[in-house]
């Protein structure tokens, strides 16, 4: 696989190296994405299973909607893109994952540096109290549990429609991608805002900004440099000739 000698050159000079992922980067695990032609959202509807106003309508029905596709991810694991990200640390100053996805995989894959723009659906946590649970203490829990020191409705700890990222972490996410060398888009559509800032704050930054895809996207145009291919693929190759 050939890349340009000037990416090559900036990564091998770069302190500093932003992975901004989505959804395709899991896809290759298996895992369904969310938005396009065979997306989950064309197959469900997202204000009842996806929104605060649907958990509190019917919550055992959004607790198992999220049990399942928890079932689904153990049944899953890191692919050769989870795994080359987590082992650019060894030859890279800084490298900051900031993903949009909720699965956990970054964790499971090695990465030690990352920001989670939408939460992580190995959590939980309680709507009065906000005392944190992880995803074992109701791994076999059907309906909405409740709970153990207030009595409050636990839900999942990630981002609905409708709801606010986390500031802190989306603020410290911008920082960092403005500050960086590098910012590899990985497997997104960069359509979801106000996540896809990310990359424009990059690009704002002055970072080298190269996006990672199977197919054309919104920024394609406006990025420095476009891969076209699986991230599984693509990554490891990029190690490769990083270590060489």
């Amino acid at each position: 696989m050939e890349f340009p000698t000037e990416l090559i050159e900036k990564l091998k000079s770069a302190k500093s190296v932003l992975f901004f992922t989505g959804a395709g980067i899991s896809a290759e695990s298996g895992i369904d994405t969310f938005r396009g032609k065979n997306g989950l959202w064309n197959k469900m509807k997202p204000q009842e299973l996806a929104s605060f106003d649907g958990f509190m309508s019917n919550p055992n029905l959004v607790w198992e909607w999220y049990q399942y596709r928890r079932k689904i991810l153990k049944g899953t694991g890191p692919n050769p893109g989870h795994l080359a990200i987590a082992e650019f640390e060894k030859y890279i100053d800084k490298v900051t994952v900031v993903t949009q996805n909720v699965d956990n995989l970054h964790f499971r894959a090695g990465s030690s540096n990352i920001l989670e723009l939408h939460g992580n659906i190995e959590r939980n946590y309680c709507i009065d109290c906000k005392t944190y649970y992880g995803m074992d203490d109701f791994l076999d829990v059907d309906e909405a549990p409740k709970c153990p020191k207030c009595g409050g409705m636990i839900r999942p700890d990630v981002v609905w429609f409708g709801e606010n990222l986390p500031q802190n972490i989306f603020a410290e996410a911008e920082k960092i991608a403005k500050e960086s060398d590098i910012c590899f888009v990985v497997g997104t559509s960069a359509v979801v805002f106000p996540a896809a800032y990310i990359p424009i704050s990059a690009k704002e930054g002055g970072s080298y900004v190269v996006e990672i895809n199977i197919e054309p996207t919104e920024i394609t145009n406006s990025v420095d440099y476009s891969l076209t291919g699986k991230s599984g693929e693509i990554l490891p190759e990029l190690l490769k000739q990083l270590k060489e």
